[in-house]
């Protein structure tokens, strides 16, 4: 270590002086032996360091615990590492190919003549603890391009990497006990912060992603700070498996697709009705917030899509057809209709804000490999709005805007955080309108005190944005709702109104979606609510079970018939069933409430209640299970 000096600066501003050569451990110690302890990554001037590497100048460092996203990060890569050392141990001659991070986890490629299977990861598992309990140090060295060409003479993969790597640099390498890999890092001071794994899974997979290439065995697995994280992870997985939309929309028979249609869903009756529900609830909703509903057509002519800027940002993902010589395609998105219908007639201020929405079918082009039932599709619904205004009514109608999803997103009982967007490398327009933009995003924010995240560089090619992002029940994340900030739109399709000065000048528009896309949303609820949705949602509210078709059947009747006359969606299961099958049927199909009519309720005038979920039944006069359930539909009450 020299005898030179160095500035450290830390996050909370204050600085310290340390010898050149100095390492993130030695400063973290020099602070405290508890925060030496804990730390396992740091980053100086930006850049992440492993512990034990040494800082020359000064520099601005942050040092990270394991559960720290750059913690979490660095440890999976080194399980990585961990993993590929327990398989040389226990397979031998092993050539080993890249072992990157990713969600989660981590993998590694290898190239073994040997086969691996499932049955083996257990045994790669115990090897694995066995390295973690050695408490190998993990060391960083430089060396030079010939010493790393013959320490990984016998590894071909390796020595393709390094073919990649120019000559005259310095190759890192890292070591723990005899495992030495080529990596850049960083990595755990040592294999003992390597805490909770768990190796999920085995495929094949070509080398460098190249169907040319050979095929090697790719190992995947996943890591965490502690076994409980660990264990919540898999009940996640479990979790996540039962709510999948796609097999509860089956099974709640939703929706379906076709070989004849790919990535458009067919709605089935059910599923309908939650579509018809959804769009009532946002259409009474904006009719509330004075929003003007409107109607575009699906295919216009391609000119348009040219003069609104879509074309040169989305042609790729567009349909296309030729009609009468002319070519057209079918809209990706309902803002330029939503500008033709704005310039068809001169407006005046007084006219402003005007807010034109739409429940509008567009089509966009994804690739097969993409589609995801439907949270990914090629045509779907956007709840789209579009509000007309003058530069003073900016802020007021951007604060309404998100109240009015504040107002959606509680009712669905979503937490939800929010996200700014700023200019994109390719954009359209003049920098100090984006300023203006940006600035009066930022402001309805902090004035309505929210907190917000700024994410530099993803707004829309036409403007600034602000990306709305509800978690679920397994609190996942979802961008849903988005308020977008527009000053382009109007100069392409050249919008006027006439001002208080008798002048024509542009109007501002903000694009404003809630749903997004409906498709996608009916998608997130089913996984959202496990497929039991509320009461205002089920598309079947109340099931009748009559004890005996016969017996029974008049009183049932005349119970489906007072729920229909109420408004409720009813039906009665008539089948010659035993009455405890009909009863775990409906319960499998989620119905919010079970209606058992047998001798006691037709001689009472009751209902036998049973709501999803309560292996109870309560016994309730006809007309208070009627007020109660209406009164839960139009509270919109959310599922216990």
């Amino acid at each position: 270590m020299s005898h030179e000096k160095m500035v450290i600066s830390f996050p909370d501003g204050s600085q310290k002086s340390f010898s050149k050569g100095s390492t993130l451990g030695d400063v973290a110690q020099s602070i405290s032996p508890g925060l030496k302890k804990k730390s396992v990554v740091g980053r100086v001037n930006g850049s992440l360091y492993d512990l034990q590497s040494p800082i020359n100048s000064n520099a601005e460092i942050e040092l990270f615990p394991l559960h720290s996203s750059e913690g979490l990060e660095v440890m999976r890569h080194t399980a990585a590492h961990i993993m590929a050392q327990a398989v040389k141990r226990l397979f031998g001659r092993v050539n080993l190919g890249v072992g990157p991070v990713v969600e989660a986890g981590f993998y590694y490629d290898i190239d073994t003549d040997q086969s691996i299977s499932k049955d083996d990861l257990s045994k790669i598992e115990k090897e694995m603890s066995n390295i973690v309990s050695e408490n190998l140090f993990i060391k960083r060295e430089l060396i030079s391009r010939d010493e790393a060409e013959s320490i990984f003479s016998n590894d071909h993969l390796k020595l393709e990497l390094l073919k990649k790597i120019p000559r005259e640099e310095d190759v890192s390498i890292y070591k723990q006990g005899e495992f030495i890999d080529l990596c850049r890092g960083p990595h755990l001071p040592s294999t003992k912060f390597l805490k909770a794994f768990s190796l999920t899974n085995i495929s094949g997979a070509y080398w460098l992603g190249d169907s040319d290439n050979k095929m090697l065995q790719r190992i995947y697995g996943v890591a965490f700070p502690s076994k409980k994280e660990l264990n919540e992870y898999f009940y996640f997985l479990e979790e996540a498996k039962k709510r999948d939309h796609r097999k509860l929309g089956n099974q709640l028979e939703l929706f379906m697709f076709s070989d004849e249609a790919p990535g458009m869903p067919f709605y089935l009756s059910n599923g309908q009705v939650i579509r018809n529900e959804l769009e009532a609830f946002l259409r009474s909703l904006q009719e509330s917030f004075n929003y003007k509903e409107v109607k575009t057509p699906l295919m216009m002519n391609q000119r348009l899509w040219e003069q609104s800027g879509h074309w040169n940002h989305y042609k790729d993902n567009m349909y296309f057809s030729e009609v009468d010589q002319q070519h057209f395609a079918l809209k990706p998105m309902n803002c330029p209709g939503h500008m033709l219908i704005f310039k068809d007639r001169l407006r005046s201020y007084r006219d402003l804000p005007i807010r034109m929405a739409e429940f509008g079918q567009v089509h966009r082009h994804e690739f097969s490999g993409a589609l995801n039932g439907l949270l990914r599709v090629r045509s779907f619904c956007q709840d789209d709005a579009h509000i007309f205004v003058t530069p003073h009514q900016i802020e007021d109608e951007i604060t309404l805007a998100l109240q009015l999803i504040d107002n959606v997103y509680r009712t669905f009982g979503f937490n939800y955080e929010i996200e700014l967007s700023t200019r994109p490398e390719k954009s359209m327009g003049d920098k100090h309108l984006w300023d203006q933009a940006e600035g009066a995003l930022k402001n309805v924010l902090e004035n309505l005190g929210y907190d917000f995240r700024v994410n530099e560089g993803d707004g829309a090619f036409y403007g600034p944005k602000i990306d709305i992002h509800i978690k679920d029940a397994l609190n996942r994340s979802h961008q849903c709702a988005t308020v977008q900030l527009d000053f382009q739109m109007p100069e392409k399709f050249d919008l006027e109104y006439i001002n208080e000065h008798n002048e024509k000048v542009r109007p501002v528009v903000i694009h404003r979606a809630v749903f997004g896309s409906i498709d996608r949303f009916l998608g997130i609820l089913i996984e959202h609510y496990g497929g039991a949705f509320p009461t205002w949602l089920a598309p079947i509210q109340v099931k009748i079970l009559p004890v005996s078709n016969e017996a029974h059947k008049e009183y049932s009747d005349q119970v489906m018939n007072r729920l229909k006359q109420e408004g409720i969606r009813v039906e009665k299961d008539s089948r010659e069933e035993k009455l405890g099958y009909k009863i775990r049927e409906a319960q499998i199909n989620k119905t919010p409430f079970i209606l058992v009519l047998g001798d006691k309720e037709v001689e009472k005038g009751y209902v036998n209640v049973r709501s999803y979920g309560n292996k109870a039944t309560k016994e309730m006069e006809l007309g208070e299970f009627v007020t109660g359930i209406k009164q839960s539909i139009v509270n919109k009450d959310l599922p216990e």
